[in-house]
């Protein structure tokens, strides 16, 4: 049983909840965001490369209004017990696809059910001595329920990440959802959602703004597919199919994102996912797909992050976040 696909490479693996953005400062950014190696706790979600001393005692907690009724959420929390190496990163991501009425092959009413997905984690990073390069790793269980069928997996995120502190530019790359399902829904294995993820970021030197640029779903290429509403036809009614070019193949890959003031108290954020853009555009109506944007502020022992992302004319999504220190 194939779940939704979120705008995701869907259609061809389960579980595809686990590639949702992880924190509305990275939902601003465009999504995807993994070359963050500062406070944020929920970074180690995505990247678990960027866990570090800084996220010591830092607890998160997310919730978005997803699309369609449905929400999801994540939590993040980060304990430092040797400031040298020893930091461990604990998180959740939880999805409800919200209540669904239920029919049996005769269209007889079998009553409601609902749905909903889980997944678990641990992680930890370690800087390789004597260089600039930090590597970490995450564990996940996954747990799902879609009405009556119940899956069981378990699945490991790899991250890489070089700082230049000079420069202060970041590199990282993830390989992420590498697993299986232990249980199946009706015993058909199915993939999980790998995806490969490479991003860039540096702090202009002069202006307090960061910019990110990230590559999404390396693994597959290409990624674009016609749409059969953008077909044309001729005098003689032949038709001709969408052609995607090479540039458009780049641009679906392609997220890029600013932080301004990323390092104070308030920050402004925005961001633009050229896929989302490409394949949620309408014809003939300009209605900013792709585009997101967000402000973070903190309050003494307390941050507090919010995210918009447009998605069509019809849906958008509103993220929240707050994050506490705990020391």
């Amino acid at each position: 049983m194939t779940v939704f696909s979120f705008a995701q490479v869907g259609g061809e693996a389960t579980f595809q909840f686990l590639n949702l953005v992880s924190s509305p400062r990275q939902a601003a950014l465009g999504g995807k965001i993994i070359t963050n190696y500062d406070y944020d706790v929920t970074g180690g979600l995505f990247n678990p490369a960027s866990i570090n001393d800084q996220m010591d005692n830092q607890l998160a907690v997310n919730y978005s209004s997803y699309l369609g009724g449905i929400s999801y959420g994540t939590a993040a929390y980060a304990y430092t017990w040797d400031r040298h190496v020893q930091t461990l990163h604990i998180g959740m991501t939880y999805i409800n696809y919200g209540e669904f009425d239920g029919y049996d092959q005769n269209g007889v009413s079998t009553g409601t059910f609902t749905g909903n997905e889980a997944a678990l984690s641990a992680g930890y990073a370690y800087q390789i001595p004597f260089t600039d390069f930090y590597i970490g790793a995450n564990a996940k269980i996954i747990t799902s329920k879609l009405e009556q069928y119940n899956s069981i997996g378990i699945a490991a995120d790899l991250g890489a990440m070089y700082i230049n502190e000079r420069l202060d530019f970041h590199a990282a790359l993830t390989i992420r959802n590498i697993g299986t399902q232990i249980v199946t829904y009706a015993g058909l294995n199915e993939k999980l959602p790998l995806e490969i993820d490479l991003g860039l970021s540096q702090t202009l030197e002069n202006v307090p703004l960061r910019w990110h640029l990230t590559f999404e779903n390396l693994q597959r290429w290409p990624i674009a597919v016609s749409n059969p509403a953008r077909a044309t036809t001729d005098l003689d009614g032949n038709q001709t199919q969408e052609e995607v070019g090479f540039l458009s193949e780049v641009l679906r890959h392609t997220i890029i994102g600013a932080e301004l003031f990323p390092e104070r108290g308030f920050s402004i954020r925005m961001g633009y996912n050229f896929r989302r853009a490409e394949e949620l555009r309408i014809e003939e109506q300009r209605n900013f797909s792709g585009l997101s944007f967000g402000i973070g502020v903190k309050l003494n022992k307390m941050r507090f992050s919010y995210s918009h992302a447009r998605y069509s004319s019809a849906s958008n999504t509103s993220f929240f976040g707050l994050q506490i220190d705990l020391r």
